[in-house]
């Protein structure tokens, strides 16, 4: 016989407690204690080594390749995010800030999985009410998915657990996981012991039933996932829904992958009729405008296998007082300040007296160096109030010293420019020679100074 009892264990030292404490008494550190399920075997127990289930060590070489079958969840780009589909027996956490769309996402994922089979959607943070509006307002009440999702208004992870082996779903989603709780825990629902102990029951129920698992997860204002840092080591899968929620383009990324890459990136577009799919994302984070502007500069990013184009903006405007501001929305501030340096002692453009702002147009977030050119470009446009040619793109990564390095990728972005209707295309001289891309013209460049001359114009001293 075992006893299960809940202790509180610092997780700085591995002592255990009756009671949570603001400090640890044995190592003196704050605010480590956590609620924890700690299972003591019965003095008759003895510690016998249990027999190998498998055939033992087996070399590398002679290790057969596993077949990995996926679900198709109905929706393509979130397919292309997940590999190829859903895993059966896999466990995935979806994050996201509030509102962004967590919640539509995987009840259409939920209406695209029930044509394969049934579905349970398990809700602690809705009434089954309030599921069914919004299934109303996606239009999925009729057909397979009317009759094949099942909605359960609970947050009791047991009761939740012993439904699925019941109904044996292809599919559980769980909206959300800091509103599921354990019964064995007193610690309120969100709290670090119950989301801990909540995702290792889902993953008991993935693993051992074979029962795709969904979890959503809530984010922090420092923008990382809400709860223990082990609930991403538990899981097979992370994706994160991210995007402005005041626009409609949304982004699906894989920040951890164990059945596929990490590198791709879906894009949909939030509607009255749910998220659906953007036929060209190339295309998605481009605006249209009349003429050319000052501080409007095309760059390209490289998404996985996907090259997407996206406007760069910026603006700079004299301080009025104080330190002048440097704020970066979708960039690295970091490498915003950097570039605002290099710009003044390689290029002769002085940022320091004045404010600075860039951003990523369509609410696109990407640290790609390869969007160091059009950056600086931009800077620079707007401080010389000089705009750029129409159909002009800008790739390259800058260094410290103000030359311009190559990317990976080059040749596919300057094809998905081609095929958009661009027709310049500044790029860094480096190693080989340049591709010839058919209806593209490409300029080759070897410091920041001279690709400013060569969007600009002349820059001055």
């Amino acid at each position: 016989m075992t006893k299960t009892q809940s202790r509180y264990v610092c997780q700085a030292c591995g002592d255990s407690f009756l009671r949570w404490e603001g400090q640890c008494r044995s190592c003196s550190a704050w605010n480590t204690l956590v609620e924890t399920l700690v299972r003591e075997p019965g003095s008759a127990s003895h510690h016998r080594v249990a027999p190998a289930a498998g055939p033992g060590p087996v070399s590398l070489a002679d290790l057969s390749e596993a077949d990995v079958v996926r679900i198709p969840v109905g929706i393509g780009e979130l397919d292309r995010v997940l590999g190829g589909g859903l895993v059966p027996g896999s466990l995935v956490l979806v994050g996201g800030e509030p509102g962004i769309g967590k919640s539509t996402l995987l009840l259409q994922a939920a209406a695209g999985l029930s044509a394969v089979g049934p579905v349970l959607y398990a809700t602690g943070e809705e009434s089954a009410a309030q599921v069914r509006l919004r299934a109303v307002r996606l239009g999925l009440i009729d057909g397979a998915a009317g009759s094949r999702v099942t909605v359960y208004a609970e947050s009791s992870v047991e009761r939740v657990v012993e439904t699925a082996r019941v109904a044996r779903p292809v599919a559980l989603i769980v909206d959300s996981i800091q509103t599921a709780t354990v019964d064995e825990l007193e610690g309120p629902a969100g709290s670090v012991g119950q989301v801990r102990e909540a995702a290792l029951r889902y993953m008991e129920l993935a693993k051992g039933d074979g029962i795709a698992v969904l979890l959503v997860g809530h984010v922090t204002k420092e923008g990382s996932l809400a709860g223990p840092k082990t609930l991403e080591h538990v899981v097979d899968a992370v994706l994160s829904v991210e995007g402005d929620r005041s626009g409609g383009l949304r982004l699906v990324r894989a920040t951890k992958n164990r059945f596929g890459s990490t590198e791709e990136v879906g894009v949909l577009e939030m509607g009255e009729a749910g998220l659906r799919e953007v036929p060209d994302p190339a295309r998605a984070f481009l605006v249209d405008h009349d003429d050319a502007a000052p501080g409007s500069v095309v760059g390209a990013t490289l998404e996985g296998s996907r090259a997407l184009l996206v406007e760069v903006q910026a603006l700079v405007a004299p301080t009025g007082f104080g330190t002048p501001r440097r704020t970066a929305i979708g960039l690295d501030p970091g490498r915003l300040a950097l570039l605002v340096a290099v710009l003044a002692r390689r290029a002769g453009i002085g940022l320091g007296s004045h404010d600075v702002y860039a951003n990523l147009a369509g609410g696109l977030a990407a640290g790609d160096p390869g969007l160091d050119l059009a950056i600086a470009i931009a800077l620079a446009s707007t401080f010389r109030d000089r705009p750029v040619a129409a159909g002009t793109l800008a790739i390259g990564e800058i260094g410290l010293l103000g030359e311009l390095r190559p990317v990976g990728g080059l040749e596919r972005c300057l094809r998905e420019a081609a095929r958009l209707g661009f027709t310049r295309a500044l790029v860094p001289a480096g190693r080989g020679a340049s591709p010839a891309i058919a209806g593209i013209e490409v300029v080759t460049v070897r410091t920041l100074r001279e690709a400013l001359d060569a969007a600009l114009g002349s820059t001055g001293g």
